[in-house]
């Protein structure tokens, strides 16, 4: 891995980390479990993997065969199968408390999500189409100033990190945080998908698919027949 991208990753650790301490702080994550951190570091990993083992099929290199290629994350890395394998590992993790600690670690991960949006300045990959706006700006040796959308990006995730960290506190259904958050993520990345530099149209399937799961999810939620109050985790 290069060190660009190592630093991108531990600002997202950190990001990370630092909401799980708030939430503990607000008296949100039980004291009976402190392996929450542990966790979602499993899932980022296992997502890391997954994505990096799909873009290497869907570019036609064998895992099997070339498995040190799979370290070479700067390769590329399928972003939609990397948010599978990282919700599934959550979920396999929790699975003796679902919903509640989904809703539980949602606005971690969305901090982590932020953190990683912003580690674009350490990549240098934080701009995306051309812009006129005042805070757009050109890359050194560049007169054409862009959007910064990355950093949209990372200013949207924390936004709705604290807007999950609100809904915490005041919905005791359980998992429409949860739902909420995976809506949300979606609906992030969907608005902006146009102004990213692209080939082609980017996974735009993919951020729809998240949004009408975290639709129904939600809906689900609050249908079912259950106390209005959070399980114990």
């Amino acid at each position: 891995m290069e060190f660009t991208l190592l630093w991108a990753a531990l600002l997202a650790v950190g990001a990370l980390w630092m909401m799980l301490r708030l939430e503990r702080r607000l008296g949100l994550l039980p004291d009976d479990r402190s392996d929450w951190f542990d966790t979602l570091l499993g899932a980022a990993v296992s997502g890391l993997v997954a994505g990096r083992i799909a873009a290497m099929l869907l570019t036609g290199t064998n895992p099997l065969t070339h498995p040190a290629d799979i370290i070479l994350i700067r390769g590329g890395v399928d972003t939609g199968f990397a948010s599978i394998g990282a919700l599934v590992f959550l979920v396999w993790a929790t699975r003796r408390s679902l919903p509640a600690a989904l809703d539980l670690v949602s606005p971690a991960v969305l901090a982590g999500l932020a953190g990683w949006h912003g580690g674009c300045v350490f990549r240098g990959t934080c701009l995306g189409t051309r812009s006129e706006f005042p805070w757009a700006f050109a890359e050194p040796g560049s007169a054409l100033t862009r959007h910064p959308t990355e950093i949209y990006s990372a200013f949207l995730f924390v936004a709705a990190a604290f807007g999950a960290l609100f809904l915490l506190r005041r919905i005791t259904r359980p998992g429409v945080v949860a739902a909420g958050a995976l809506a949300t993520a979606g609906t992030i990345r969907l608005v902006t998908e146009p102004i990213r530099p692209s080939l082609g149209s980017g996974p735009i399937w993919w951020y729809t698919t998240g949004i009408l799961a975290g639709i129904v999810l939600t809906a689900a939620a609050f249908l079912r027949q259950t106390p209005n109050r959070r399980p114990e985790t």
